[in-house]
């Protein structure tokens, strides 16, 4: 006798009933991949073109499904809904994927992405083990976000972040100073290397690493009456560094004893910069304003290709340098012509942000499909595809949301002022790393502890899939979600239904083997039934089974 199939057990069944819908749909060009062949329509293109020529590789350009969902995704952290998908893909100029480029990086959504990204480098993070204050980090945050909306030039950028003096309350670039666990000079000095370098300087040869340090000797913190405020000065005299420091407990500080005052610095020190330039330190010059003027110069290796190799990363997934924060001579390129190519331009730009972002989002060969046409590392280390990369965890729980109609709670173990977000606030716009969620936590958000870009775990584990499939928070949001239960009861035809589900979870319709799937799933032993008497639990069951699968899990 056959026993019925358990109901808390059909949306994994369901789930790979469509992931197999999807492996055939993956036998259809339209579906993914574009049935015209890329052309080097940029000099992106033709260098690497060139390589994949020389290593017999054909690559394939995506279709324009997966290529409105990739920009999306990439420019301004989210999906797109039914109705920005469906336009899309309704369109039929040539020149509609430049154009969506360029409405994207205008809208107030990539400003929320890219501050939330520069959050990680920067560790913008209130708390342990960073500890800015909450009201440093909201300021710091709204700083870096506010840059990135202006498109503010990044050698400004850097030089604001680098020669800033200040309160960390009211001058809020001083807080790459403070966001250092190791105040060293010699922690200062490999912070500022590796945000502004990509290089690690344990790395260095030691005198090179002592010559870099000098350039940060002279930065002071100095406290003051206001709870949890501190100034970051230029300090050549070590002054503040005999100021004894408040209890942490009791917020008393012991009486000061006499202060001494150095006077090694009243004849010029002879530097060394990084690239082996030699310089000459007057008493009167702030060093870490002759270091920034030194880094952001035109003729600069270090600057302009750390910035376009983290970029290309940040884009399409590895970097043209592997990892973008691991420059060094050892670790060469993988194409050093796009490299060099893409530094000219991005000097020549005025280091404009946004232009470089739309020189690299427009080429053919950022939107090649995510097959890989000869999967080597060569194929790899030459940009063959776009690497599959699972959705960062502020992504993946907004778009989630998104599509529920749902929200999450999101606090900080220390219950201080901007603990507790508003309910309408995207994960991806939270200011302070401190402030998560479970869900947060389990995805691999960045903890912001060293702004090295490998804190940011995407890859999948079993407890991810376990949250994903078997969860209550995921099972609330499907089956209690505003915006499907509207869907479900909306009284549209099942076929409507159906499209509209694709297109909201995976921006694109459905194959003909998936509409068959979906439209035919019923419970177990039921009669075919009409859209309006069909069980609100079999269209969860399907959005369930879309929500699980890779398609919408990963970047592709």
């Amino acid at each position: 006798m056959n026993k019925a199939v358990p109901r808390s057990l059909l949306p994994v069944f369901l789930v790979a009933a469509i992931s197999m819908g999807a492996k055939a749909a993956d036998d259809s060009p339209s579906v993914f991949e574009h049935p015209e062949p890329p052309v080097a329509k940029s000099e992106i293109d033709r260098l690497v073109f060139a390589r994949l020529d020389q290593l017999k590789i054909k690559p394939v350009l995506c279709s324009d499904a997966v290529f409105v969902r990739r920009a999306y995704l990439d420019v301004i952290g989210r999906i797109p809904t039914a109705g920005e998908a469906r336009e899309f893909l309704s369109r039929a100029d040539a020149d509609k994927r430049d154009r969506l480029i360029d409405q994207l990086l205008d809208r107030d959504e990539y400003a929320d992405y890219w501050a939330m990204r520069w959050g990680d480098i920067l560790r913008i993070k209130a708390e342990f083990p960073v500890n800015l204050w909450p009201n440093a980090a909201q300021a710091y945050h709204r700083w870096v976000r506010t840059s990135i909306a202006e498109n503010k030039p990044y050698d400004r950028f850097v030089r604001e972040l680098l020669t800033s003096s200040g309160s960390n309350f009211r001058v809020p670039p001083v807080n790459f100073y403070r966001a250092i666990q190791n105040r060293t000079p010699e922690g200062i000095a490999a912070a500022a290397a590796l945000a502004f370098m990509g290089t690690r300087l344990d790395s260095w040869p030691t005198e090179k690493s002592q010559n870099m340090t000098i350039f940060f000797s002279q930065v002071g913190y100095k406290p003051t009456r206001e709870w949890k405020e501190e100034h970051v000065i230029w300090d050549p005299y070590g002054v503040t560094r005999q100021i004894p420091k408040a209890n942490v407990d009791t917020g008393e500080t012991p009486p000061a004893g006499p202060i001494t005052v150095s006077r090694a610095l009243e004849k010029p020190i002879a530097v060394v910069f990084p690239d082996g330039t030699k310089g000459e330190l007057r008493p009167d010059q702030d060093p870490r304003e002759v270091f920034a003027d030194w880094l952001i110069r035109k003729e600069n290796p270090w600057f302009a290709r750390a910035i376009v190799n983290r970029v290309w990363w940040w884009l399409l997934g590895r970097g043209i340098i592997h990892e973008p924060d691991d420059i060094r001579e050892d670790n060469p390129p993988s194409n050093p012509e796009l490299l060099a190519y893409l530094e000219k331009q991005f000097v020549e730009s005025g280091y404009d942000l946004k232009k470089l972002y739309r020189l690299i989002l427009t080429s053919h060969t950022y939107q090649l499909s995510s097959r890989l046409p000869s999967d080597t590392p060569e194929a790899r280390a030459q940009f063959a595809a776009y690497p599959l990369r699972r959705l960062d965890a502020e992504v993946l729980i907004d778009a989630i949301n998104e599509i529920t109609g749902t929200n999450d709670l999101y606090t900080s173990p220390i219950p201080e002022p901007f603990t507790y977000i508003p309910k309408d606030k995207p994960a991806v716009a939270i200011a302070d790393g401190s402030i998560t969620s479970p869900f947060l936590a389990l995805f691999g958000r960045s903890a912001r502890a060293t702004g090295m870009e490998n804190e940011r775990d995407n890859k999948p584990v079993p407890a991810q899939a376990l949250h994903m499939l078997n969860s209550s928070h995921i099972q609330r949001k499907i089956e209690q979600g505003p915006k499907l239960a509207a869907l479900f009861e909306s009284g549209r035809k099942q076929s409507e239904i159906v499209d509209e589900l694709y297109l909201t979870i995976l921006s694109r319709f459905p194959t003909v083997e998936e509409r068959e799937i979906a439209e035919e799933y019923r419970a177990p032993g039921a009669a075919r039934r009409s859209t309006r008497s069909r069980p609100r639990e079999e269209w969860i069951d399907i959005a369930w089974a879309l929500i699980n699968s890779p398609e919408f899990m990963y970047r592709h």
